[in-house]
C-alpha cells in the first residue's frame, strides 16, 4: 500500500478553499464504489453480513490483502504508523463502509497493541509487532460487566506463583475473543482492598492464546449486539492460569497508568475514525434528496431539507477539526493531549450521532429499513452508540476532564499552527503522554488570542462577544468548584462544564483550522469559520441563534461542489471512488 499523497501548491482546492489531496486514499480505490450494486466490497453486501450477523468476510479479505495490520506498527517496528492523523485518514474508508470491520479487524487489535508499544520491553515489541504484521489480531481484556468503566475495581487477578503468575477470573464483553492469536489482559497483582492505590493492577501480555493449557483457560460464547452487529463480543475465562514473568507489561502496578496513557491515542483514532460514518451518511442523504422529487422539485431544493444537510455538513466540520486536533497534540503538544483526547472522544461521537440523527428524517420511513440504496444510514446510526461506548464512555471521558478545568491557564503560547493541517509529525512518545495534564491549555489559548486581536477574523467577528463570555463564565466557575464536586461524586452542573469546555476547544480547533489549513497554509473562505461557529451555538445552546443564512448556504453550496466533483466531505478533503446518482 502506498502513503497517501499530502497536499502540494498545486492542488486543487474546494469552494472554499480547502485542500484537495492529490489522490483517494489507497484502501478508498480497493473497496471500491460503495453504491454499486455488483461491488462484493459494497454496502449491499456490508449489509448483507451485519444482518447474518456476521464480520464481513469480503471487506476483510481487502484489509488482509492491504496489510492493514502494518498500519498499528510503529515504522521503526517495521510498520506504516507514524501520525495518528495519518492512521486516522487511512482508516476513515473502512468506516464510511462499515464501522463494524473497522472495529473487528483493526481498531481492537491496535488498542490492545498501544500498550505494547507504550510499555513493552524490545522482545515483547517485536514479537507483537510481528504479529500484527503477519496479519494476526490481538484482544484487550480492560473492563468486567460488574465494574463499568471502574477500572480500579477489576477483579481479574494475576496471583505471582513460582514461574511467573496465574490468571483467575473472567473478562466478558470483549472483541474478537473467538479468533484472536494474543491478548492484553488488564489483571489485579495486589489483595482487594477498600481504597485502591492506583497500582493495583497490572498489564499481562498472552502473546500465544493457543499455548495456554485447556483446563485453564476457555474463550467464552459469543454475545449478541444490537449494533456493530458483525463484531464478535464475547469474553475469556482463567482458573489459575499459567503464565510467564515475561508476560508482564512494563512494571507490577503499572497497569493503570500504562492503559490510560493508551487510552489517549486509541480516543483520538476512535473518535476521528467515526467522523466517516457521518461523512458516508451525509453523501448519501444528499444524494437520496437530489432524486426523490416532492411538490414538483427535488427535496433538496426544498429549504428545510438544505437546511438539515448544510447543518450536519457543518457538524462533520466541527467534529472533524476537534478530532484532527486532538490527535495531532499527542505529537505536538503531548504533556495537554490526555484532556483533549478525552473531549474529542466525548464530544465527537455525540455531534455525529446528533447529525445522523437529523440527516434521518430526510429518509423518513427508510431510515427504519434494513435494505435498500439507503440502508446504511440507519445502520450507521446503530454503530454509532456502540462505538461511542468503546473502553470509555462519555461519562468516563469528563471525568478525566473535569479535575483539570479548575487550574487551566491561557497565559503560554498558543497551539503550533501545524496542530491544524497535516504537516509531517514528529514521531509519536507515549512516554511524553501524561496521566494529568498541562495547565496551560495551547488549544484554548488559540481561541483566546483569536478573541483578543484588534482585528479579528472576519468568520470569527460575529460572535466574539457571546465565544469571550462564554469563555470567561466557563472559566471562572471552573476555578469556583470546590474538591469535591471535580471527581466521581461531580452532579451535573460540574460534568456541564466538562460540556461547555468542549464546545469552546471545538471553536478553538475551527479557529485555528480557518487560520491555517494545509502544508501550503491556504485558508478556507471567513464564511466557513462563520457556519462552523453558528453551528457549534446551535448545538450547545450558548450563543445567540444566527439570522443571517449566507454562511449556511456557502456551506451547502460547498457540499454541491464536493459530491460533483468526487470530493470527500471531510475536514482535509481527499478524492474518493463513489460517484454521485
Amino acid at each position: 500500500m502506498t502513503s497517501p499523497t499530502t497536499t502540494t501548491d498545486n492542488s486543487p482546492a474546494t469552494t472554499l478553499g480547502f485542500p484537495v489531496a492529490e489522490h483517494p486514499a489507497p484502501l478508498d480505490e480497493l473497496l471500491g464504489d460503495p453504491f454499486a450494486s455488483d461491488n462484493p466490497t459494497g454496502y449491499e453486501a456490508a449489509l448483507a453480513a451485519d444482518d447474518r450477523g456476521e464480520p464481513f468476510a469480503a471487506g476483510e479479505v481487502v484489509l488482509d490483502r492491504a496489510g492493514l495490520g502494518a498500519e498499528y506498527v510503529p515504522a521503526g517496528l517495521g510498520g506504516r504508523l507514524t501520525g495518528v492523523d495519518t492512521l486516522v485518514r487511512r482508516l476513515r474508508p473502512v468506516f464510511r463502509l462499515d464501522a463494524g470491520l473497522g472495529l473487528g479487524h483493526g481498531l481492537t487489535t491496535l488498542m490492545a497493541a498501544l500498550n505494547v508499544w507504550t510499555a513493552g520491553d524490545t522482545a515483547q515489541r517485536a514479537r507483537v509487532a510481528r504479529l500484527l504484521l503477519d496479519g494476526r489480531r490481538l484482544s484487550v481484556a480492560y473492563h468486567e460487566l460488574e465494574h463499568g468503566n471502574d477500572l480500579t475495581g477489576n477483579h481479574l487477578r494475576a496471583d505471582p506463583a513460582p514461574q511467573g503468575f496465574t490468571l483467575h477470573g473472567l473478562k466478558r464483553v470483549i472483541n474478537n475473543t473467538d479468533r484472536a492469536a494474543g491478548a492484553v489482559v488488564f489483571a489485579r497483582t495486589t489483595p482487594w482492598a477498600s481504597r485502591p492505590t492506583g497500582r493495583d493492577h497490572s498489564l499481562i501480555l498472552l502473546a500465544d492464546l493457543t499455548a495456554l493449557p485447556d483446563d485453564t483457560f476457555r474463550r467464552l460464547p459469543r454475545l449478541r449486539t444490537s449494533g456493530l452487529a458483525g463484531c464478535r463480543l464475547g469474553g475469556f475465562e482463567f482458573d489459575g492460569c499459567p503464565v510467564p514473568a515475561d508476560a508482564l507489561l512494563g512494571g507490577l502496578g503499572e497497569g493503570s497508568s500504562v492503559a490510560l496513557r493508551s487510552f489517549q491515542v486509541s480516543r483520538c483514532v476512535t473518535a476521528g475514525a467515526g467522523t466517516a460514518l457521518l461523512e458516508a451518511a451525509l453523501f448519501g442523504v444528499h444524494r437520496f434528496a437530489t432524486e426523490r422529487v416532492l411538490y414538483g422539485r427535488p427535496v433538496s431544493a426544498l429549504p428545510h431539507a438544505r437546511s438539515l444537510l448544510a447543518g450536519a455538513f457543518a457538524d462533520l466540520q466541527v467534529a472533524g477539526a476537534l478530532a484532527r486536533a486532538a490527535a495531532r497534540a499527542l505529537h505536538l503538544h503531548p504533556a495537554a493531549a490526555g484532556r483533549y483526547a478525552a473531549t474529542a472522544k466525548y464530544l465527537v461521537p455525540r455531534l455525529v450521532e446528533d447529525a445522523l440523527t437529523d440527516l434521518a428524517v430526510l429518509l423518513g420511513a427508510r431510515s427504519y429499513l434494513r435494505e435498500g440504496e439507503y440502508a446504511f444510514v440507519g445502520k450507521h446510526l446503530r454503530d454509532i452508540a456502540g462505538l461511542s461506548i468503546g473502553h470509555a464512555g462519555g461519562v468516563s471521558c469528563q471525568l478525566t476532564v473535569l479535575p483539570e478545568l479548575p487550574g487551566l491557564r491561557l497565559t503560554g503560547p498558543p497551539a503550533d499552527p501545524a496542530l491544524f493541517d497535516d504537516s509531517p509529525t514528529p514521531p509519536l512518545d507515549p512516554a511524553a503522554l501524561r496521566l494529568r495534564g498541562s495547565r496551560e491549555d495551547p488549544l484554548l489559548t488559540v481561541l483566546a488570542h483569536a478573541l483578543d486581536d484588534a482585528d479579528p477574523h472576519p468568520g470569527l467577528a460575529p460572535l466574539a462577544t457571546g465565544l469571550r463570555a462564554e469563555l470567561d463564565a466557563v472559566r471562572a466557575e471552573s476555578a469556583a468548584l470546590p474538591p469535591a464536586a471535580r471527581g466521581v461524586a461531580a452532579d451535573h452542573r460540574a460534568l456541564a462544564l466538562t460540556e461547555r469546555y468542549a464546545w469552546l476547544l471545538a471553536a478553538a480547533a475551527c479557529v485555528g483550522t480557518a487560520t491555517r489549513t494545509g502544508p501550503t497554509g491556504g485558508t478556507p473562505d471567513p464564511r466557513w469559520l462563520r457556519a462552523v461557529l453558528e453551528r457549534i451555538g446551535r448545538r450547545s445552546g450558548r450563543l445567540p441563534e444566527p439570522r443571517d443564512t449566507a454562511p449556511l448556504d456557502a456551506l451547502y453550496g460547498e457540499l454541491e461542489h464536493r459530491v460533483a466533483t468526487g470530493v470527500s466531505l471531510d475536514i482535509d478533503p481527499e478524492p474518493v471512488a463513489r460517484r454521485p446518482a
